[in-house]
């Protein structure tokens, strides 16, 4: 057998929350003390890359603010989803389907229990979306559609839609985590509640947290055991927060850590060394999660013109990002940004015509035609009506991988004649100007994520109405009710109608490309590396192994983390 490791964690008072097993000192009021808490090596699943803050929050209603593993660990959705095979898998849900063009039924599976013994049924996840009626949470935007929730019996529901949002509504269905109505009927303002000591329906159960990790204990009782013959290996997660990815690095190496979902430097070579493994065995070693953009500030000039804007694309040698920035850790991106799991949504007459590829000569010469001349001999072009040209390019102080990113950006620009200089704010200067639209070209990839539905990444990417403050996409404010249309009227097409969605993406594409709103650069990594020391059977592209995606980033345990952990296998002890 491993020796257990000793891990000392200093117990404090965290929003009243107790660390681990202090919670009984919590309920006497005791005060934080020292204690030393152990883990048997050979139970416990170390993992890291998905925290950036400590836990603080347990609010399924709050997605983004919660700690890892709060929605797929604890609270369950009514669905989980698989990206690789594109199929739903029925989970707290035993059935759904369309009865009608406005009504959806759902049939609740029967025999599944909250983690205090309480059935879980019908009420329940009527309760979860009607709560949000009243409350300014992510789901209240729901209620804009959706007429009203019938309950026919115990375990069986009717939706009634006004303004069925056939593709929102099956993204919801995953993306949801189902929450007890005896205990969240209790809280007054759900928006603001923190949710200490949660009880979902989940494989597995809160312990404890502290400032640099959330601690997870199997629940013993999960439904999924003696319902669907799942149990999830590890009897403990630990989550730990990393001060930086190069101890990340060396804890995955040294055993220390099970699975990263940091990005790792240099990881490439410690695969071939054998130290770590990755979904792939070589390049590019992992799946693809999101898209990397190069968003332009639309409302500034030259950035206002397609034509600048086109020649930029041009002049950007992506395939040097992944194989200097990332090594070939990355792919580059298809034009559309459109995920691999996404391709057959690409229309390839539609990037024929309107497509770009690294190509400096033609970069050059669509700023020529355009009137962009280099009057003053500098050998940086101005703008037609003779003003110079002065851009920078904006990622955040301390993330390597864009940094070294947006330095071939500008490289690139420079070669065709553009004057544009990185530049390295820290995280909150950053976000100041991508969100309030004062940076002139920056990178970001936040709601470009993989989903069961490409509406998501539409809906980011044409994010509207327009405001002075944008943080949830089209950070270069394009202004075109057109489009915004067709992303309105791709969420009405059912999701079983590849074709009719296949037809207004087309459209979208077209205005996309012609226009180059934002610039596609590359697909960003699943990053997923483990140490098979302790665990095995890891998810790869491997035949003999699972296939699943082997993260717990928010989000992602409900489309394959949590299968990735049924599938486990202590190693040889």
């Amino acid at each position: 057998m491993r020796k257990a490791f000793t891990v000392v964690l200093s117990l404090f008072l965290l929003a009243g929350v107790v660390f681990a097993s202090g919670q009984a000192a919590q309920q006497a009021g005791a005060a934080p003390s020292q204690q030393v808490v152990e883990f048997p090596r050979n139970e416990t699943l170390y993992s890291s890359g998905t925290m950036w803050a400590p836990p603080s929050n347990w609010n399924p209603y709050t997605p983004w603010a919660v700690a890892t593993g709060t929605i797929g660990l604890c609270y369950e959705p009514l669905f989980l989803y698989d990206p690789l095979k594109d199929e739903f898998i029925p989970w707290l849900a035993e059935s759904g389907k369309w009865v009608d063009a406005k009504t959806y039924e759902l049939k609740v599976r029967k025999g599944i229990t909250w983690q205090d013994g309480k059935p879980l049924t019908a009420e329940d996840v009527k309760f979860t979306f009607e709560l949000a009626k009243q409350q300014s949470v992510s789901l209240s935007t729901i209620w804009d559609w959706l007429a009203e929730i019938v309950k026919v019996d115990d375990y069986t529901l009717r939706f009634t839609f006004s303004d069925p949002r056939y593709q929102s509504w099956d993204n919801t269905l995953y993306t949801q985590g189902i929450v007890p109505k005896h205990i969240f009927e209790g809280k007054e303002d759900v928006a603001n509640d923190a949710n200490e000591n949660p009880v979902g329906s989940g494989a597995y159960k809160y312990y404890g947290h502290s400032e640099d990790r959330m601690i997870w204990v199997r629940n013993e009782d999960w439904w999924a055991t003696k319902l669907l013959g799942k149990k999830v290996a590890p009897k403990y997660i630990v989550d730990i927060r990393n001060s930086s990815n190069n101890v990340a690095l060396g804890m995955v190496v040294k055993g220390e850590l099970d699975l990263s979902n940091n990005f790792l430097p240099g990881i490439a070579a410690l695969v071939k060394q054998g130290y770590v493994k990755t979904y792939y065995d070589g390049p590019p070693y992992m799946l693809s999660a999101n898209t990397a953009f190069l968003w332009l500030n639309l409302t500034k000039k030259p950035l206002n013109d397609p034509a600048f804007r086109r020649a930029i694309a041009f002049a950007i040698d992506t395939q040097k990002i992944v194989n200097v920035a990332y090594a070939g850790l990355v792919q580059a991106s298809d034009p559309t940004g459109l995920l691999p799991t996404w391709s057959k949504y690409i229309d390839k007459n539609v990037v024929a015509r309107y497509g770009f590829k690294y190509d400096t000569a033609q970069a050059k010469k669509i700023l020529a035609d355009a009137g962009y001349k280099d009057v003053d001999g500098d050998g940086f072009v101005e703008a037609p009506d003779g003003s110079k040209i002065r851009l920078s390019v904006i990622v955040p102080f301390g993330w390597t991988d864009w940094m070294e990113s947006i330095k071939i950006v500008a490289e690139g620009c420079k070669a065709a004649g553009i004057n544009v200089e990185p530049e390295y704010p820290d995280f909150g200067g950053y976000s100041d100007q991508l969100y309030g639209g004062t940076f002139d070209m920056a990178i970001n990839n936040f709601g470009s994520g993989l989903s069961n539905t490409p509406w998501t990444f539409y809906n980011w990417v044409f994010y509207h109405p327009i405001s002075d403050n944008m943080p949830n996409g089209n950070f270069g404010r394009y202004n075109n009710q057109q489009i915004f249309d067709l992303v309105e009227q791709l969420n009405r097409v059912p999701t079983d109608d590849t074709e009719g969605m296949k037809a207004v993406i087309s459209k979208i594409q077209e205005i996309q490309l012609k226009e180059m709103v934002a610039i596609p650069l590359w697909f960003n990594g699943l990053w997923a590396q483990f140490n098979t020391s302790v665990w095995t059977n890891w998810p790869t592209a491997a035949p003999d192994t699972p296939d699943y995606m082997p993260c717990l980033w928010g989000g992602y345990v409900q489309v394959g983390g949590l299968l990735t952990l049924t599938e486990l296998k202590p190693a040889q002890q």
